[in-house]
């Protein structure tokens, strides 16, 4: 009778300890789930809209009534450096991210009919935040983006609710030794000077810009190089190229204008700098510590293309730096 009466005990202490264990796992089940569709329920979506007469491609993700995004790529690239970043950011904003003419899935106007430079570039993406009537915005300059974006900053100062800076330059002392032979080109426009800077482009030079400075290159996607060799490959975009290097001594002349900007307006700011980057080194990070006050400062342990390797790292400094600075 004992015996009966301890196992039956003791199967009803077991079948609570299971009670509980599956209530618990369903519980943790649907904790998961949940976190899982809020995480997974902001799909990207890949638009186009004619902008000063071309075609622009873009991504879209995030909710349209929260605070808004802007992703400027940089060389020679798209918004598709941008891919897991947008999913990131889209839980809490709304994300945009255009490719430039010539770049990615947008229009490739001729030379002869489009005025391939930074000013122009900057007039296009002003244009694409006029024609989807974005009137606020953080941007996230990278490279090419950083004298695009400060461009449309330093020109409309009260739209911009904060800056988040990846390897773009906005000081001389971030253009070291890659700029000699670009800055040759400034000085002697010559054939022969631009051909020794079409590497830059090719298969090889595109593999190196993605890898080197890493601490793991195995955690770089070889089908960054080869999205970039789609548009890379188009007749006469290596001319592009080539216009866009010597475009760029356009921008040291503003890197004054825009320090003043930085001075006067102070916007929230936030520096996520590869150190290991050999194109825009950590040297063009640190002047920024002069001009802002209201600055959080970050060297990842990485090259050129830090949101590769560091790309979750990034997504929670940005998400974090806008809900200090209440941009939410």
């Amino acid at each position: 009778m004992k015996t009966q009466f301890l196992k039956s005990v003791f199967s009803l202490a077991l079948l609570g300890l299971l009670t509980i264990s599956l209530v618990s796992f369903t519980s943790d089940n649907q904790e998961l789930k949940k976190n899982l569709i809020e995480k997974t329920s902001k799909p990207t979506f890949h638009k186009n809209i004619l902008v000063n007469g071309v075609n622009i491609f873009y991504r879209e993700a995030g909710d349209v009534d929260k605070p808004t995004i802007l992703l400027l790529h940089g060389y020679p690239t798209s918004s598709h450096m941008f891919r897991n970043l947008i999913t990131d950011l889209s839980v809490r904003y709304h994300v945009l991210a255009p490719d430039y003419p010539g770049y990615g899935r947008s229009g490739q106007p001729r030379m002869s009919e489009f005025n391939y430079t930074f000013d122009n570039m900057a007039d296009i993406v002003e244009g694409f935040l006029k024609e989807l009537n974005v009137e606020k915005y953080s941007i996230y300059l990278m490279d090419y983006g950083a004298p695009i974006g400060f461009r449309i900053a330093a020109k409309y100062p009260e739209r911009v609710e904060s800056l988040i800076i990846q390897n773009g330059n906005a000081y001389d002392e971030g253009l070291k030794d890659f700029w000699i032979p670009i800055k040759k080109y400034w000085n002697n426009y010559t054939l022969e000077n631009g051909k020794a800077l079409e590497g830059f482009h090719s298969p090889d030079g595109l593999k190196w810009q993605y890898t080197h400075g890493v601490q793991d290159s195995t955690k770089v996607s070889p089908d960054n190089w080869s999205i970039d060799l789609q548009h890379l490959t188009r007749s006469e975009n290596d001319k592009i190229q080539l216009a866009m290097f010597y475009s760029y001594r356009t921008n040291v002349p503003l890197y004054p204008q825009w320090q003043q900007y930085f001075r006067n307006h102070q916007p929230p700011t936030l520096i996520v700098w590869g150190k290991n980057d050999y194109i825009f080194p950590a040297e063009g990070a640190h002047p920024y510590k002069r001009d802002l006050k209201n600055l959080e400062f970050h060297l990842l342990d990485t090259g050129h293309f830090a949101l590769e390797e560091k790309g979750d790292e990034i997504a929670n400094y940005i998400l974090n730096f806008l809900d200090r600075n209440n941009i939410k």
